[in-house]
C-alpha cells in the first residue's frame, strides 16, 4: 500500500509544477505583448474618446458600446504588434539583458506559434475597430504598420531617427479613440497627437541612455550609443521645450488645466537642463524617465477631469 504522506507529497508536487507553468505561462504572455505599453497608450486613446465626446456634445450612455469595442479593439491591435516586434527581435533579444528573458528567447513559447500569434491578434483588432469607424481603423492600421514595418523591420537597426519614426505610431491612439466617436477629427485631435508625438522622443531617449550598453551590444544604433551623451541630452531638451507651446491650442479646456500643462511641461525643461551640469548621468536619465512617465499620466488625466461635469 502507497504511503498516504508519499501521494500526497506526489500530488503536492505536480500542483506545484503545474502552478509555475501557469504562472510562467503568463509571465511569457505579458511580455510578448508588452502590457505596459498598452496600458499607457489605452490612456491615451480613452483621452481622445472622452474629449471627442466633450467637444462634440455626445452622451457616453449612447456610445458605451463603441467605447468597449474602441479599447479592446486598440488594445489587441498595439498586443498583436508587440508580439510581432518580440518575433522579429528574436535574433538580438538574447543580447540584451532587458529581453533576455522573453519567450522568443528562452523557447518556451515555438516561434511560429509566437508569429501567427502576433497576426491573429492583430487582425482581431483591426476587425473590431472596423465596427466602430472606419477612420479609427485605418489610423490603427496606420500605427501598426509604422511600428512594426517601418520601426522595427526597418529603422530600428539602421538610423538613429528610429526613435522618431516609432514616435509616429505611439502618437495614434488618441487619433483612434477620437475618430470613433468623430471621424473628421478637429485641432484638438491633433494637438494630442503632436504632444504625444513629441513626447515619446525624450521619454525613449532616456531609456535608451540608462540601457545603452544594452543596445550597443544588440548594434541598434540609438542615439547615446553613435552620437554619446551630450547630444542625446540637447535633443531632448529641444523635444521638452516644443511641449511648451502646445497647451495654449487647448485653452478651450481652461485655465485650471492650461496651469497643470504649462506647470508639468517647465517642470521638465527644468530637469531636462538640469542633465548638463548633473555629473551622474545615469540618474538624470532615470529621474526624465520617471518624469515624463508622470507627465503624460498626470497631464491626459487632467484632460479628462476638467471635462467631467459635461452630460454623461
Amino acid at each position: 500500500m502507497d504511503n498516504p504522506r508519499t501521494v500526497d507529497s506526489a500530488a503536492s508536487q505536480m500542483i506545484n509544477k503545474s502552478t509555475v507553468r501557469e504562472t510562467s505561462m503568463i509571465a511569457d504572455i505579458k511580455s510578448l505583448i508588452k502590457v505596459g505599453i498598452i496600458n499607457s497608450n489605452l490612456i491615451t486613446t480613452f483621452t481622445g474618446f472622452w474629449l471627442a465626446m466633450y467637444f462634440t456634445g455626445a452622451s457616453f450612455t449612447e456610445h458605451w458600446l463603441t467605447f468597449i469595442l474602441t479599447m479592446f479593439g486598440t488594445a489587441f491591435l498595439i498586443a498583436g504588434g508587440c508580439i510581432i516586434n518580440n518575433w522579429y527581435d528574436r535574433d538580438i533579444d538574447h543580447l540584451m539583458s532587458r529581453t533576455v528573458t522573453r519567450p522568443t528567447v528562452t523557447g518556451t513559447i515555438p516561434l511560429n506559434v509566437i508569429k501567427w500569434m502576433g497576426i491573429s491578434v492583430t487582425s482581431l483588432g483591426f476587425i473590431i475597430l472596423l465596427f466602430t469607424t472606419v477612420e479609427a481603423a485605418l489610423f490603427g492600421a496606420f500605427g501598426w504598420f509604422v511600428y512594426v514595418v517601418l520601426y522595427t523591420m526597418w529603422s530600428k537597426r539602421k538610423y538613429t531617427i528610429n526613435t522618431v519614426i516609432g514616435s509616429f505610431s505611439g502618437a495614434v491612439p488618441p487619433l483612434i479613440g477620437w475618430a470613433a466617436i468623430e471621424p473628421g477629427l478637429r485641432l484638438e485631435a491633433i494637438i494630442l497627437f503632436l504632444i504625444m508625438f513629441i513626447w515619446q522622443t525624450p521619454h525613449f531617449l532616456a531609456l535608451a541612455m540608462r540601457k545603452k550598453d544594452d543596445y550597443k551590444a544588440a548594434g541598434i544604433p540609438m542615439l547615446p550609443v553613435v552620437h554619446g551623451f551630450k547630444m542625446t541630452k540637447r535633443q531632448m531638451v529641444v523635444y521638452v521645450a516644443c511641449l511648451l507651446p502646445l497647451p495654449i491650442y487647448l485653452v478651450s479646456l481652461g485655465s485650471i488645466f492650461l496651469g497643470v500643462a504649462f506647470a508639468l511641461s517647465f517642470g521638465w525643461l527644468v530637469l531636462g537642463m538640469a542633465g548638463f551640469i548633473m555629473k551622474d548621468d545615469y540618474k538624470w536619465a532615470k529621474w526624465m524617465f520617471v518624469y515624463s512617465l508622470n507627465y503624460l499620466t498626470i497631464l491626459f488625466l487632467t484632460m479628462v477631469l476638467v471635462t467631467l461635469s459635461f452630460p454623461f
